[in-house]
């Protein structure tokens, strides 16, 4: 509380009742703190603040709901605060003589005898309760746009987590497909692995002669290899009878006269052969 000369101001010297006279009293802001809060005398009828230096009324002054007759000329008060408009029992109101804003100065206009300060009451509720509504609806919209705001940021971020979720399962799923063809290719690789090991096993089993560069193929004994070795037989046999009858007491027997006797005669045929031989190569020369 800020006071002037009234310093030892006592509200319950200046209480009557339902009416509570503080004009006069020097007084820079309402004695809120006097006996008790001064906005919870809800039963004051008549308040006179009158020729005082108030250059601002309580927020909460409209808590005194039963006040008709209301004084304030000769202060300092610019404007009135909200809860003005909750004075709805009002009936009476003065405000000359202070620097109000123009607007409000324009709806409480004169205050020169009662019917005046009547219609200043009933304009100045009209013009605090519009106010308030205006105000209300300010803070109405303000709600409004914050829920409104906090609706979009909880749809964003629901947006944002089923995002987030999407991805994670986008990933997830990118995971498994990577894990997959990883498995397909190691199982692919296994496979080979064993058909190569397999093959190797195959090869390491066959015999060895088969790890051998090819050989040519052996010949088998034909018939005419046989004829030529009885042949050879016979003609050693031959010689060697022809031999024996050349070199031995055996070439009077009759097997070897026999024997000589055909050798005489092949080597003779031999002979006749060469000499047509050479007759016919010296016949070709000319």
């Amino acid at each position: 509380m800020s006071r002037g000369s009234g310093k030892g101001l006592s509200l319950k010297d200046k209480l009557d009742g339902n009416e509570l006279d503080l004009s006069l009293c020097d007084l820079n802001e309402v004695p809120v703190r006097e006996l008790s809060d001064f906005c919870s005398l809800m039963h004051l009828v008549k308040l006179d603040l009158s020729k005082n230096r108030l250059q601002q009324l309580p927020l909460d002054f409209g808590r005194l709901v039963n006040l008709q007759h209301l004084d304030l000329l000769n202060n300092r008060l610019v404007t009135l605060p909200v809860s003005f408009a909750q004075l709805k029992n009002l009936k009476w109101l003065d405000l000359k003589d202070n620097p109000l804003d123009p607007v409000l100065a324009k709806v409480a206009g004169d205050c020169l005898d009662e019917k005046q300060c009547k219609q200043a009451a009933v304009k100045v509720l009209q013009h605090m309760k519009a106010i308030q509504s205006e105000q209300d609806q300010q803070r109405q919209r303000k709600l409004q746009a914050e829920r409104e705001m906090e609706k979009k940021r909880e749809a964003e971020q629901r947006a944002k987590e089923a995002l987030e979720r999407e991805l994670r399962k986008r990933e997830k799923a990118e995971e498994k497909e990577r894990r997959r063809r990883e498995y397909d290719a190691q199982k692919a690789a296994k496979q080979e692995m064993e058909k190569k090991t397999k093959k190797e096993t195959v090869h390491t089993r066959k015999p060895a002669s088969s790890s051998r560069p090819p050989q040519p193929p052996r010949h088998k004994p034909s018939w005419s290899r046989s004829v030529l070795r009885v042949l050879l037989f016979v003609l050693f046999c031959i010689l060697c009878t022809l031999a024996a009858c050349k070199l031995t007491e055996l070439q009077h027997q009759p097997l070897c006269i026999s024997v000589n006797t055909l050798y005489e005669d092949v080597v003779a045929a031999l002979q006749n052969h060469k000499t047509l031989q050479n007759m016919l190569q010296h016949n070709s020369h000319q």
